[in-house]
C-alpha cells in the first residue's frame, strides 16, 4: 500500500510512505544539486591519465569544505571517502585509491553534497584519454537511457514507466540493465522512498505525483546484468568482467513534468559528448 505524506512530517524512511515536498524542499534541492553539479564540473579537469582517484576524492572534499557543504558518503555506514569512483567493470561504489587512471579507462564519479540539510546526488561517466568505440557506445546508450527515463518523469506516469523506458533503450542495443541497485527518493534523507527501478513494466509501480523527489541513475552493462560485491563490502563489479556505465540526476516532479536539480552549469553532464562537441 502506497501512502503520500507531507515531507515536513516525515523524519525517517518508512516502507511505502512517499514524502511530497513543497517549495522549501525544491529550493533546498536546487542549492544542493547546483553545488554538486559545480563540483562535478570542476572534477572534469582532473580526470586524466596518471591522476589517482584518491586525488579526485580530495578535490571533492576540499570543494565541499570551502563551500559550506558536507559529502554525504563520509562515514555513511562506515564509508570513508567523499565520493565513489567506479572504473571500467566496476558497476558502482568503487573506492578511491592511489592507483593512477590510465588512458582508455572509463570512470563513473558519484557525488552527493549536503547543503543546509538537503542532498544533491549526481554521477557522470568520464573518459580517460582515447577510449574504445565499445566504451563510447556504452556511455552513449547509458545517457540515452537516462533521457528516456526522464521523459516518463511526470504526473500521470509511474515508476514502472520510467524503468520500462530505460530498459527498452538498453536492451535494444543488446546491453543489460543492472537489477541489484536502484534510484531512490531523497531530500533531507540520503535514501528515501520510493525505489526507482531501471527496468519494469509500463503502468506499474508507484504513481508519480507533484512534490516527489528522487534520483534516476541507470547502470548499464555491455554484457550480462549480474554483479558481485568484492571483499571490501562496497565495490560492485560485473560478474562477466564486461564494462559498466552509470549516470544520475536528482529530480523533482512538478505539476507539468519534472525539474532537474543537478544540471551542469558548464554543460559537462556528459563529459564525452562535451569533449567531442
Amino acid at each position: 500500500m502506497i501512502t503520500y505524506v507531507d515531507a515536513s512530517t516525515k523524519a525517517r524512511r518508512a516502507s511505502g510512505v512517499i514524502p511530497l515536498h513543497g517549495e522549501e524542499g525544491f529550493e533546498g534541492m536546487r542549492k544542493a544539486g547546483a553545488l554538486t553539479a559545480k563540483a562535478l564540473d570542476i572534477i572534469t579537469e582532473y580526470v586524466e591519465a596518471g591522476v589517482p582517484t584518491a586525488t579526485i576524492d580530495r578535490v571533492a572534499y576540499e570543494f565541499a569544505r570551502d563551500n559550506g557543504a558536507v559529502p554525504a558518503t563520509i562515514f555513511y555506514r562506515g564509508y570513508r571517502h567523499s565520493l565513489c569512483t567506479s572504473l571500467n567493470h566496476v558497476v558502482c561504489h568503487g573506492i578511491p585509491d592511489e592507483r593512477p587512471l590510465r588512458d582508455g579507462d572509463i570512470v563513473n564519479i558519484d557525488l552527493t553534497l549536503v547543503v543546509d540539510g538537503w542532498h544533491g546526488d549526481s554521477s557522470r561517466m568520464y573518459p580517460v584519454g582515447e577510449i574504445s568505440r565499445k566504451a563510447e557506445r556504452l556511455i552513449e546508450i547509458t545517457y540515452a537511457s537516462l533521457e528516456a527515463g526522464l521523459e516518463m518523469a511526470k504526473p500521470g506516469k509511474t515508476t514502472g514507466d520510467i524503468g520500462a523506458a530505460i530498459q527498452a533503450v538498453a536492451e535494444a542495443e543488446r546491453m543489460s540493465v543492472v537489477r541489484d541497485f536502484v534510484g531512490h527518493g531523497l531530500g533531507r534523507l540520503f535514501h528515501d522512498e520510493p525505489n526507482i527501478m531501471h527496468f519494469g513494466t509500463p503502468g506499474t509501480g508507484v504513481p508519480l505525483k507533484p512534490g516527489m523527489i528522487f534520483t534516476i541513475e541507470p547502470m548499464i552493462n555491455l554484457g550480462r546484468p549480474h554483479v558481485k560485491i568484492l571483499s571490501d563490502g562496497w565495490t560492485a563489479v560485473t560478474r562477466d568482467r564486461t564494462l559498466s556505465a552509470q549516470c544520475e540526476h536528482s529530480i523533482g516532479i512538478t505539476e507539468t513534468g519534472h525539474e532537474i536539480f543537478t544540471l551542469s552549469p558548464g554543460g559537462l553532464f556528459n563529459p564525452l559528448a562535451a569533449r567531442s562537441a
